[in-house]
């Protein structure tokens, strides 16, 4: 049986390069793993629409049931975290804010990609998915001039063992299969 994971791409700016990153996470997985990109410019989700919070369960909107059910549908996700002025995108945030449930115990894998290999957007984001009960399970920094072009091309340094060593170690706390 193969083991489902989303490869989201959490920056939406029409420059962004996290469209390019996402992409080379997703090639780096390894046998077993159907990787599969997840775009938040095509989830498209309202800033905090639902009427009720997420806490509840009870999603009226059409963009969150959307969005529970491919979240729901993946056995784990990787996170391709942009840094933008020391933290993730706002679209994250609202996209993990959106769900509740979801969460409980779903493995995420978190790249982080900038200057420095966006280490504050990560560090950032490690309290807000643990309080979520996710599973965080960090992996490298892909860092501007040494791992990737600004225009988002891999280079030959790029941490491609590690990317895929982060595939196991997200596939290895899938409750399913632990």
């Amino acid at each position: 049986m193969s083991t489902r994971i989303g490869v989201v791409i959490t920056s939406t700016r029409p420059t962004r390069i996290g469209d390019k990153v996402a992409a080379w996470i997703a090639e780096q997985a390894p046998e077993g793993v159907q990787a599969e990109l997840v775009d938040l410019r095509e989830v498209d989700l309202p800033f905090l629409h639902e009427p009720a919070q997420p806490a509840m369960g009870d999603y009226t909107q059409d963009s969150t049931k959307a969005w529970s059910e491919l979240v729901s549908g993946f056995d784990a996700l990787i996170l391709a975290v942009a840094e933008y002025n020391g933290g993730y995108t706002a679209q994250l945030k609202n996209a993990i804010d959106t769900l509740y449930a979801e969460w409980t115990d779903l493995p995420i894998g978190i790249v982080g990609y900038g200057y420095g290999g966006a280490a504050r957007a990560v560090a950032a984001l490690e309290p807000i998915v643990l309080n979520v009960k996710a599973v965080p399970v960090q992996g490298p920094g892909l860092v501007f001039d040494q791992h990737l072009t600004l225009e988002g091309e891999l280079l030959e340094a790029a941490p491609a063992d590690e990317v895929r060593a982060l595939f196991e170690a997200v596939r290895d706390q899938v409750p399913a299969l632990v």
